[in-house]
């Protein structure tokens, strides 16, 4: 509870003249392990190479990574989706939303049209900055009626900007329009025909709590049949070639045990040499799964807990 209070009190208390985003420097410092590229307003910029990668691991192999690495609040399950064939997988641009009050909403609006020249409701805003790459991931308090953070136009134009989806802790609406946007999928709460009313963005790139989970700007989100998962920036290269390892045991172990040549025993505990040489020997005849050497093997061998 209180690390919930800190982060709140965190968000508001670094708001900045920017469309309530908080300043570079305090993003950065947020982000501090992420040692790579940035955006200009200082969020982590994780590789499209990454990107694509990530889109072929599994979510289960991913958490387990996390979880060894001590960050167990990064997966939110739960959710209606437009498309449940369509994976998720970019950069995560946050936003906050707030129940509104007359004289805040009021402020920011027209602090909004005057000095940034926004138009529309709120939660359009959070569009303007999205990058191909990047997921929009909203908290909205899990309102559905009334909490309609998008529709199809607002759908439509994300998917134009991001080449990507959606991850709302909140509603939609118009779901047989937005399942005719081909590549696209959102995961929602619920959906309702209701328009948005009574909320107001009070964060941009700003930490965010999505049901259990916690985001950063930044984070690396793979939302997948089982749920969302949000990997820190920093993090992102370590999860996706553990998993991407853990594919290609899985597949050789499968093949192995049909075979009859090891036990289930033996290829779910540590191997013995014979096991890596075979390992080694079956993945240079599936290319597909790339390359690896002894040594390689043996480093990720090394750190096994999954």
């Amino acid at each position: 509870m209180y690390k919930v209070i800190f982060i709140v009190v965190l968000v508001l208390s670094g708001l900045s003249l920017k469309a309530q985003q908080i300043s570079r420097e305090e993003l950065v410092f947020l982000t501090a392990e992420w040692k790579g590229e940035r955006f200009p307003d200082g969020r982590p910029r994780i590789s499209d190479g990454l990107l694509e990668r990530a889109r072929h691991i599994y979510i289960d192999d991913a958490w387990t990574v996390l979880k060894n690495e001590g960050y167990v609040n990064q997966f939110e399950g739960g959710w209606k989706m437009v498309n449940d064939s369509v994976p998720v997988v970019g950069r995560a641009v946050t936003a906050m939303f707030l129940p509104a009050r007359p004289d805040l909403e009021k402020s920011i609006k027209e602090r909004g049209i005057r000095e940034q020249g926004r138009k529309g409701n709120t939660n359009s805003w959070p569009i303007e900055v999205l990058q191909q790459g990047d997921c929009y991931v909203a908290d909205g308090s899990g309102k559905i009626a009334g909490g309609t953070l998008m529709g199809s136009t607002l759908a439509t134009a994300i998917f134009s900007k991001s080449g990507n989806g959606v991850v709302f802790n909140g509603s939609a609406r118009d779901l047989q329009e937005m399942q005719r946007i081909k590549g696209f999928n959102a995961f929602v709460r619920d959906f309702h025909p209701s328009f948005l009313e009574q909320m107001v963005l009070m964060g941009l790139n700003t930490p965010i709590r999505i049901g259990q989970a916690v985001v950063l700007p930044g984070d690396l989100v793979i939302g997948q049949r089982e749920g969302v998962l949000f990997i820190p920036a920093h993090l992102a290269e370590k999860v996706i070639s553990t998993a991407e390892f853990v594919i290609r045991k899985d597949k050789f172990g499968f093949e192995m045990v049909r075979s009859g040549k090891y036990s289930t025993g033996q290829i779910d505990s540590q191997w013995s040499d014979d096991i890596k040489k075979a390992f080694l020997q079956w993945l240079e005849k599936h290319p597909e799964l790339g390359k690896m050497t002894a040594a390689e093997l043996d480093a990720m061998m090394a750190q096994r807990t999954w």
